[in-house]
């Protein structure tokens, strides 16, 4: 029986050898390959009726055509979303996002903070593509060389619980003499809101106590920051 052009499975494998993302990325440098062809790529195969690269532009499109909106889903959000992107298809392209943002982060690297703008470099990669809130805390020596960036916390879409002892005692444990506080607005809102506020004088009140300094608080979008320090709020 003949099949239906329309349901037949459609394969990477019919395309000619330009339009393979393999052969494509061995010839000319994977540079070149557009966002779905690298998705095809940790996709694999296909499905009846979907290529690879069919399945990778569906994806992109119900992103936005983002891959940061992409890297926000979870795996099993993935995978239930997207008909032939199973768990271990899912689980494989969050290991390269996540690959991608990880590279992204060294690069950023920042060895001492001199003002705000150090100290969003260094905090900006763990927290923009996030769909939720975090805290980090970046700890300091007397020069104002970092020793350690640290998660404190981890939460809702609008909110994250924050102990200041636990923040205090972190400080101590890393021997750090002053500490910058940041955490991210997912909704990409800058302001403060007053609990940010509350949170931040409590934590300068527990520093403090033990002479341990806090130089900045940070709020961290994708698109910019905002520094209570700069603004005269410490």
């Amino acid at each position: 029986m003949r099949q239906n052009p329309n349901t037949a499975s459609r394969r990477i494998a019919d395309l000619s050898d330009d339009d393979k993302p393999r052969e494509k990325a061995l010839a000319k440098g994977i540079r070149v390959l557009s966002d779905a062809e690298l998705l095809a790529l940790l996709i694999g195969g296909g499905v009846p009726g979907k290529s690879a690269i069919d399945l990778a532009r569906e994806i992109l499109d119900a992103c936005d055509n983002s891959l940061s909106h992409l890297s926000q889903m979870s795996i099993q959000a993935i995978s239930r979303r997207f008909v032939g992107i199973g768990p271990a298809k899912a689980t494989t392209i969050a290991a390269a996002l996540e690959i991608g943002a990880r590279s992204c982060s060294a690069e950023e690297e920042v060895s001492v903070i001199r003002q705000a703008s150090d100290a969003y470099r260094c905090l900006l990669p763990k927290m923009k593509n996030l769909p939720h809130e975090e805290f980090w805390t970046i700890f300091l020596r007397r020069n104002n060389s970092v020793i350690i960036c640290e998660q404190i916390s981890s939460g809702g879409s609008s909110a994250t619980y924050v102990e200041p002892r636990m923040i205090v005692k972190k400080a101590l444990d890393n021997m750090a003499s002053a500490i910058i506080l940041g955490h991210n607005h997912p909704s990409g809102n800058l302001r403060p809101s007053s609990q940010d506020d509350a949170l931040t004088r409590k934590i300068k009140e527990a520093a403090a106590l033990l002479d341990i300094t806090v130089h900045d608080h940070i709020i961290v979008t994708p698109s910019g920051f905002y520094s209570y320090a700069e603004e005269g709020r410490l």
